[in-house]
């Protein structure tokens, strides 16, 4: 293992799913002789989806992290989900990730989910190497989808592998190899090795002038980051290999390039180029700029922390993976030592914590360390108060990290146990799977027995469901699921609320006046709760009285039960008596002033609107365009990828239910499609009147 921090590198392998991240991952680990096979997706034989659920889907739905060393580097390397149910692994992930490595396919190109992954690494400020995989699909197009990176994701990309070739074996100028623009060579891998043998050779004749153009397009855009290397072009002089990597890095480091390299990683061609572009471009812990946090109760004071262990010890908890005999939680150690048996703060909940044990994660395994310092990637066992998000930092130096924002759920399904008997067992359950997934949430009403559980998609739910019933061995009934809707105001308005009552033999009076407005509120903030009132005239056990009830109504929702979002509420003043008033008081106006807020501004009913792209061959689109519309969508673009036609639009998730079924229906099997929450938009009058009474 690394010795040094600028031998380790933390990345991710994210892209849309079916792009092939998981067979990369699987390739680096096999050349890297972290396992001695090549594992195979269809066959569910993989080191990272070691999940049976993930075996039988074909697909990744948990992220794995596993630890290998490629020349004398260590790589802390995460395989992330790719369907948009599971994209809450993907953002925890890139939150305590230095680099990483995006996936597309040569033959679908940049899909929804693409665009997805890079606008959340671009958040993060996460420096990337891109590979375009698949070059030996038929339909595969190098160029086409550099493009698409190009201009669909605002990318700056620097090709620095050529593809030779493309397509499957059978074609006439089948994919066989690549071009390395840097040292100037072919690159053919051997098959009968399962591409560990690589033969370097001259460039092809007749692929010299393409190779020397992009070279020279290669070099002209990283002149823009380098006065030594513009100076060499312009006394046409060579670059040496030394400067490009230095110029290229650096640029990549801040986050200005991406470099672009090829290959098919399910035949074993262009993963160790992929491989020595991780350590020669990517960030280690060393090259991050120290992490900053603020003094626990005081937003004010802000703290860092450099990636040293001389500095105090911090980390942050990003995922938890339950289970009966103790709770494995992944943290990213920013600075500091941690040792076995350590005593560690929480800072948030103002806790202290047991670490009695320290694991190094390999996907289903782990291995147990005495101590690990910055830049690491590590599992505890034994924390009790910790969830994901929270800040671990040494007791005497207290800091608070930034938490991670997760997108609110979208749809919901009523589950109830079988029997008396299996209630007991099904919130036991429910209670690990809320800990490992922050996205999943769970009610329970007495009233019916039925419990609402609430994730991302129909997959997600399917696969609560079934993890309820195999791994928990929880027998349930399950109902349709439903729409997450949401509520918000039409217009501004400002309301009195009054309490003059009479209570236990005392009178209770008091006044509220409020302003309720729409607001657009921040991530994590759906209502925004401020005071203009004067501090002078309204004592402060009152006002916390106010706004703490205020609070308490918009959490409640709004007048069809639904969560409340982009509202902004304002106390504007209160009317205090003299001997009358008392918190209770002030409670009661404050519930009237808010309930008679909504009815004045009027409520509308919010429905989550998905963006829905369909991939199908041309002579389907008429019929794609027609259902859409049936089901009140709104087609924003049309446009050719390769051979098919693209549709994308904006539909409600109500009228998606089973839609992966019709598609096939309406395509014979041949389209393709996938879809992602867009937005809430204004439900229409039927859906409205549904929930009235």
């Amino acid at each position: 293992m690394a010795t040094t921090l600028n031998d380790i590198r933390n990345i991710g392998v994210i892209a849309h799913i079916d792009a092939g991240k998981t067979t990369v991952t699987e390739r680096m680990l096999y050349y890297s002789h972290f396992t001695h096979r090549v594992g195979r997706v269809d066959k569910g034989t993989t080191t990272t989806d070691y999940d049976p659920e993930e075996q039988d889907r074909g697909i990744t739905i948990n992220s794995a992290c596993v630890t290998f060393d490629w020349k004398k580097k260590q790589i802390n390397l995460i395989d992330t989900p790719g369907h948009v149910d599971f994209t809450a692994e993907v953002e925890r992930s890139l939150r305590v990730l230095d680099g990483g490595v995006v996936v597309f396919s040569a033959r679908e190109g940049v899909e929804a989910q693409s665009e997805t992954v890079w606008r959340q690494a671009d958040h993060y400020h996460v420096p990337r190497l891109a590979f375009i995989n698949k070059m030996d699909r038929e339909g595969a197009d190098f160029y086409e989808t550099l493009s698409e990176i190009e201009k669909r994701l605002d990318a700056n990309p620097i090709v620095i592998t050529l593809p030779v070739g493309a397509g499957p074996p059978h074609v006439n100028d089948a994919f066989r190899g690549t071009i390395d623009l840097i040292r100037m060579k072919m690159l053919t891998f051997e098959a009968a090795s399962e591409g560990v043998g690589i033969t370097v050779s001259d460039i092809p004749e007749d692929m010299v002038d393409d190779a020397e153009m992009w070279r020279g397009q290669m070099l002209e855009q990283l002149s823009l980051y380098s006065d030594e290397l513009t100076e060499l072009l312009l006394a046409e002089e060579d670059v040496p290999e030394q400067i490009i990597n230095s110029v290229l890095r650096q640029a990549t480091l801040h986050d200005m390039v991406v470099p672009m390299l090829c290959g098919s990683a399910l035949d074993g061609i262009g993963v160790q180029p992929l491989l020595d572009a991780v350590i020669a471009y990517l960030p280690s812990p060393g090259d991050m700029p120290p992490v900053e946090g603020m003094e626990p109760g005081k937003e004010d004071k802000k703290l860092t922390r450099k990636p040293e262990t001389t500095e105090p010890f911090c980390g942050l908890l990003f995922k938890i993976e339950s289970s009966k005999h103790g709770d494995l939680n992944y943290v990213r150690i920013y600075s500091g030592e941690l040792k076995a048996n350590s005593r560690i703060l929480n800072p948030g909940k103002n806790a202290k914590e047991n670490a009695p044990q320290i694991w190094r994660i390999q996907a289903n395994r782990r291995e147990q360390v005495p101590k690990v310092g910055p830049g690491e990637i590590i599992g505890i066992i034994g924390l009790r108060k910790t969830v994901t998000g929270d800040t671990l930092c040494d007791i005497k130096d207290p800091i608070l990290l930034e938490s991670i924002s997760f997108p609110e759920t979208v749809l919901s399904m009523a589950i109830e146990p079988e029997t008396a008997d299996e209630r007991k067992k099904l919130s036991a359950a429910l209670d690990m799977m809320r800990r490992q997934d922050p996205t999943f949430l769970a009610s329970e009403n007495e009233e019916t027995g039925q419990t609402l559980i609430s994730g991302m998609g129909e997959l997600h739910l399917e696969v609560i469901q079934h993890r309820l019933q195999r791994d928990h061995g929880v027998k349930i009934r399950v109902h349709s699921p439903r729409v997450s809707y949401r509520e918000t105001i039409e217009k501004k308005a400002e309301t009195l609320g009054q309490c003059h009552r009479t209570l236990g033999g005392a009178r209770l009076t008091a006044g509220v006046r409020i302003r309720i407005e729409p607001f657009e509120a921040t991530e994590g903030r759906p209502v925004v709760i401020t005071s203009e009132c004067d501090p002078e005239l309204v004592p402060k056990e009152y006002r916390t009285a106010i706004l703490e009830t205020l609070e308490g109504e918009s959490e409640g929702g709004g007048l069809f039960g639904f969560p409340l979002i982009n509202v902004k509420i304002t106390l504007l003043g209160a009317e205090v008596h003299e001997s009358e008033s008392n918190e209770m008081a002030f409670r009661m106006a404050s519930g009237e002033a808010f309930r008679n807020a909504l009815n004045e501004a009027g409520v509308v009913l919010l429905e989550p609107i998905m963006k829905l792209e369909v991939t199908t061959p041309e002579d389907y689109l008429g019929d794609f365009v027609g259902d859409v519309q049936q089901r009140r969508g709104m087609i924003t673009h049309t446009h050719q990828r390769g051979r098919n036609a693209v549709l994308d639009a904006e539909v409600p998730l109500a009228n998606l239910f089973g839609y992966a079924s019709a598609m096939r229906g309406m395509s014979q099997g041949r389209a393709q499609c996938s879809m992602e929450p867009h937005k809430y938009g204004p439900a229409p009058p039927e859906v409205r009147e549904s929930f009235e009474f």
